[in-house]
């Protein structure tokens, strides 16, 4: 780590004199770090396995994609420095705190962070890759923790089917509520832009709903949908509900993302919930 903190004083002509653990990142080692002017930014070194093969991709993309929102309202850190072979990344801190209740106020911040990230339009030739779905086929298994297999192997077979058509949307792809700052009950940043993609919006809904979902239960998840309907106008996309509660499942031969077992027997009640509204 050493060897980062100097890349990174030297990135912005200030040595580190002071650096920080910051929790809650799933694929890196994240540090807020001081400058010897004062200055405060944080550093990402994506150095977790399996996303470490991908990280001179992973740090590219998060860097393009701050340097777009420059010019836009979001409230996302701003690219400092890159060194993507090395999968480091230097941007600027943000501040605020990740919470993790959902009252009202939070949903329905929550919705706002949505639209605003939804109404980005980048020029032409900037728009991100298209989306890719996480619930990939080697996922397609009930788990071995399952109360209602016939659930699961209900939303298989529908994820066997064509999506439904969308309009092409920016979206964050990862928007979840370990990766929203606030302040209060104002949002102050909105980080880890990796997996920046075009696809459906309801697909960002469908995620930050599932997080929701595991934490809060399903009446957060669904209150979070309502509200960006009504801010939106956009209809729920139920199919792609059911490709986020599926792309929770790890594939072959990974750990588990989630192990606590009332947390997966809350992302069933969610499964359930969503395949009813099919």
């Amino acid at each position: 780590m050493s060897d980062a903190l100097a890349w990174a004083g030297t990135a912005v002509g200030s040595p580190v004199v002071a650096h920080e653990s910051l929790t809650g990142g799933m694929t890196s080692t994240m540090l807020a770090l001081t400058h010897a002017d004062g200055r405060r930014t944080v550093l990402r070194e994506i150095d977790r396995e399996p996303w470490r093969a991908h990280a001179a991709a992973l740090t590219a993309r998060e860097a393009v994609t701050q340097r777009l929102l420059e010019g836009t309202d979001l409230p996302a850190p701003r690219s400092l420095a890159l060194d993507a072979p090395s999968g480091r990344h230097l941007m600027t801190l943000l501040p605020g705190r990740v919470r993790d209740d959902a009252p009202d106020e939070v949903v329905d911040g929550l919705a706002r962070l949505l639209a605003r990230v939804h109404a980005v339009r980048p020029p032409a030739g900037a728009w991100p890759r298209d989306y890719q779905s996480w619930a990939w086929e080697a996922k397609l298994v009930v788990p071995a923790w399952a109360r209602d297999a016939e659930a699961w192997e209900t939303a298989f077979a529908l994820l066997r089917t064509a999506p439904p058509p969308h309009e092409p949307t920016f979206l964050h792809r990862d928007l979840s509520p370990r990766n929203v700052l606030w302040r209060d009950d104002e949002v102050t940043g909105l980080v880890d832009w990796v997996e920046t993609s075009t696809g459906p919006a309801w697909l960002d809904v469908a995620h930050c709903a599932t997080n929701l979902a595991l934490r809060h239960g399903t009446e957060r998840a669904d209150a979070l949908g309502k509200a960006y309907t009504r801010l939106t106008g956009r209809a729920p996309q139920p199919h792609v509900d059911v490709m986020d509660v599926v792309g929770m499942l790890p594939p072959p031969g990974r750990p588990a993302m989630i192990t606590d077992a009332a947390e997966r027997d809350r992302l069933e009640l969610r499964l359930v919930a969503v395949l009813e509204k099919i």
